[in-house]
């Protein structure tokens, strides 16, 4: 029969503890690698909807940044979620939700004033992105059908920066978008962090303008990304490039 000393019983229980530890981590791990994306995608969301609170306050100028940060995150939670392998229905379904209250709800804001058709043309904005998000499914591989509302957001958010929130340049910039979301155009994946080491040095730079955000021209460098996915889809911005 062999007995246990204290000092055996001692090294067992501490033994368990660090098998119980060791668990604890490894289960944090797997949770942190499962939801890395999802918390890409709720920040966006918060950025949205920090920008309706400031559109609503008459922060015009911080409402506008914020879409522009919440185009850079939704840019990084699909990449980020393929990378580590962590695609799921739920983190669809945030990244939809993320993108109608950024790109949707806070973006139609920007246009925004007492005018009845002004509230009109935000209405048919916030439609429009809600069409483009239900139906961008082309049935081809690495395609969508109708221009992506990350672009027409971060066009119409520099556009209000550079006017200084001029209506007349807003109204037309809108409508404009408008009719690319809800045509029958098609764009490629821009899987920006997947491809080419100049795309993510695009990705980089969009990052470091965010910290000039302070000097207004430095969102001309979001208008000419987004032009240029406009002008160039294929020949520049297809993941397949």
């Amino acid at each position: 029969m062999i007995l246990l000393t204290p000092s055996s019983g001692f090294f067992q229980r501490t033994n368990k503890l660090f098998l119980s530890e060791q668990a604890t981590g490894l289960q944090i791990k797997e949770f942190a690698r499962k939801n890395a994306a999802n918390a890409l995608s709720v920040a966006n969301m918060v950025m949205g909807m920090a920008s309706i609170l400031s559109s609503l306050n008459g922060h015009q100028y911080l409402a506008c940044w914020l879409v522009l940060i919440g185009y850079l995150l939704d840019l990084a939670d699909g990449a980020v979620a393929r990378r580590l392998d962590a695609c799921s229905a739920l983190g669809a379904k945030l990244d939809d939700f993320a993108d109608f209250t950024t790109f949707g709800i806070a973006t139609s804001l920007l246009l925004r004033t007492p005018d009845l058709l002004d509230n009109v043309l935000c209405m048919c904005y916030v439609m429009s992105v809600f069409v483009r998000l239900c139906f961008f499914s082309s049935g081809i591989p690495f395609m969508y059908r109708g221009l992506p509302c990350i672009y027409s957001s971060a066009i119409l958010a520099s556009a209000s920066l550079l006017s200084g929130g001029n209506m007349a340049v807003l109204r037309v910039t809108a409508v404009a978008m408008i009719l690319f979301m809800i045509s029958q155009n098609f764009y490629p994946h821009d899987r920006v962090l997947e491809s080419q080491a100049w795309k993510k040095a695009v990705y980089a730079g969009g990052v470091v303008m965010v910290f000039c955000s302070s000097f207004p021209p430095a969102c001309v460098y979001y208008l000419l990304w987004s032009v240029s996915y406009i002008l160039f889809p294929t020949s520049l911005w297809s993941c397949k490039v």
